[in-house]
């Protein structure tokens, strides 16, 4: 029986992207999301700025040039330029994960090192965005969940000292009440509020503890009022720190690894984007994925030419798309634009960097309280057995050792120097190492490569009867192996390019009462995926004939997950025993 699949329609869905809503909602949403974000945007610079001991001068800078990329790549993000963006409401800002690396660079090689850090820790991420589907094996969510968590650790100690960041003289009670207002509202609101009004705790705590700390005299009102309405900044560019020396070499590691894993955290937020942005559900577009890491890398890259922090998508704009049903891309384009604006509104940042030490650091200590939770999310959510338990106990605290100097600090020092003395790149390498390990001792998958054409299901066939042979399994498996491996080539050729030769790479492997074959073939653009899921809608280019197979194929398969890369596809069908 066909599923009815008006059930399956998202009715909260006002606006989906490629929809225009009203001019006025369009630009109310884009300050929204402004006012949400454009906080953690400013703070996060200025925190590694003030902490790696930067001038101020380079601190206007860092944070104009933070907000102006951070509104370009929305734009970017939004509208999807080529293979660069995502073409959904995907907000940038400066990212909270590069925080501690940052504050180290700029501490021990000044903001040109910063820069050239950036610059090409960035490239990978355009690596990544490229070859999404190989790294699959390796940035797997237990070691993204992992490195997330250890976030927080490598960076709460540089938070905690802007508890007592408050000036000479003040009172002593001044930085502890600032900071504890904050939290309590920010607390109190989120614990408290439900919907949208949840999203407003951040903006409301720092409201609030801004205007105590204005009591006790910690709130500078005079930088606001020296600052200008409109114009550029007045501090200079940093340029680049080409020498290469061990400072580089000591942090570059560190670099590409939060590089890495802040693109995935954005093939997370491009992922959950699609399925709050459309009515009827479809699998998820993984081209759509690779184009909002290139976005990302495309930040970076100008984060580092212009000398700042490096940026990463917001995970907000996930949840106000979900609260507003709308997730037209004209909103991603407002906001950018707004954001640009407010780069040139001098008045309009120092209103944001004068936020005391220690209510930055309440508002900061929530969010990476989040953070820490968000990577459990991950790790739990893509189902954790003693193996992936093993990898992330062991790598957490191997970073949390290494982060305090717990760990052998003089032998490492003596042959790592000062690059595993960063919790997050300690503990991420230690998962990947360990990752890699349960990869080699996994049983072997059978395959064989063949020719991308009709020609080669005679070679399939008797590649799966030697498999079903080599399982144990009776004839009736193989014959069903046989004909679902049939309609998968039969599909993936139907929306291949026809003009280019390509290979087929097929896997098979043995599950508990099931086979699980992967079909790796040159990319196209029909999803089976979603033909399986959309099958009762009749679709006029498809016949009676080929809606059969893939009713059988349906019928025969416990599992369709099809995987589209502007490279390849990944085609990986699950086929159970037959009882």
């Amino acid at each position: 029986m066909i599923a009815d699949q008006s059930k399956n329609v998202n009715s909260s869905v006002r606006y989906e992207p490629n929809e225009k809503p009203p001019i006025p909602l369009t630009i109310g949403l884009g300050l929204q999301f402004a006012i949400l974000c454009v906080g953690g945007t400013v703070l996060t610079p200025a925190i590694v700025v003030n902490a790696g001991g930067g001038s101020a001068l380079y601190l206007t800078w860092a944070v104009f040039a933070a907000v102006a990329i951070s509104g370009i790549t929305t734009i970017v993000q939004a509208v999807r330029v080529g293979r660069i963006g995502a073409g959904h409401v995907l907000v940038m800002g400066s990212s909270g994960a590069f925080i501690a690396v940052c504050v180290t660079a700029i501490a021990q090689g000044g903001p040109a090192m910063l820069a050239t850090l950036v610059i090409l820790s960035s490239i990978f991420q355009f690596v990544l965005a490229a070859k999404l589907s190989i790294f699959r094996r390796i940035l797997t969510p237990p070691v993204a969940g992992l490195v997330i968590m250890l976030i927080p650790v490598a960076v709460m100690p540089i938070i905690f000292d802007l508890l007592d960041d408050v000036p000479e003289g003040s009172a002593s009670h001044a930085g502890p009440m600032s900071a504890f207002v904050t939290m309590a509202v920010i607390l109190a609101i989120a614990l408290k509020a439900k919907g949208v009004m949840r999203l407003w705790a951040p903006v409301a705590g720092v409201i609030v503890g801004s205007m105590v700390s204005g009591y006790y005299g910690l709130y500078d009102t005079a930088s606001i009022a020296d600052a200008s309405w409109i114009g550029l900044p007045s501090g200079d560019w940093p340029g680049f720190d080409l020498s290469f020396n061990s400072v580089f070499w000591t942090l570059f590691p560190a670099f590409i690894l939060v590089t890495m894993i802040g693109a995935v955290e954005t093939v997370g937020d491009s992922i959950a984007i699609q399925r709050v942005s459309r009515r009827s559900p479809r699998a998820v577009d993984f081209k759509i994925v690779q184009g909002a890491v290139n976005a990302d890398g495309l930040g970076n890259l100008l984060s580092g030419i212009a000398g700042t922090v490096p940026n990463t998508t917001y995970s907000t704009s996930v949840s106000v798309t979900e609260l507003t049903g709308v997730g037209a891309r004209t909103v991603g384009v407002a906001l950018g634009v707004i954001y640009v604006i407010l780069a040139f509104v001098p008045k309009g940042i120092a209103v944001i960097l004068a936020i005391p030490g220690p209510v930055a650091a309440a508002y900061i200590t929530v969010l990476l309280a989040l953070l820490f939770v968000v990577g459990m999310k991950i790790i739990i959510n893509d189902g954790i057995d003693y193996r992936k338990g093993l990898v992330v106990g062991v790598a957490y605290w191997v970073g949390v050792g290494c982060q305090a100097d717990l760990i052998f600090p003089e032998l490492l020092e003596q042959y790592t120097g000062e690059m595993l003395k960063n919790g997050m790149t300690a503990g991420g390498l230690t998962a990947i190492v360990m990752t890699l390990f349960l990869e080699l001792i996994e049983p072997k998958r059978r395959k064989i490569e063949v020719d991308f054409n009709v020609s080669s299901l005679t070679q399939i066939r008797e590649f799966l009867e030697k498999f079903t042979t080599y399982c144990g399994w009776d004839e009736k498996m193989a014959m069903r192996l046989e004909s679902v491996s049939e309609e998968c080539l039969l599909t993936l050729l139907a929306s291949s390019d026809k003009n280019t030769r390509q290979r087929l790479l097929l896997n098979a492997h043995k599950e508990e009462g099931a086979a699980v074959l992967e079909f790796i073939a040159g990319g196209g653009e029909h999803n089976l995926q979603d033909t399986i899921t959309f099958l009762g809608e009749q679709v006029e280019d498809t016949s009676t004939e080929r809606e059969i197979s893939i009713r059988l194929l349906r019928h025969m398969a416990s599992s369709v997950y099809h995987q589209q890369y502007y490279d390849m596809d990944i085609l990986t069908i699950k086929v159970e025993l037959p009882t």
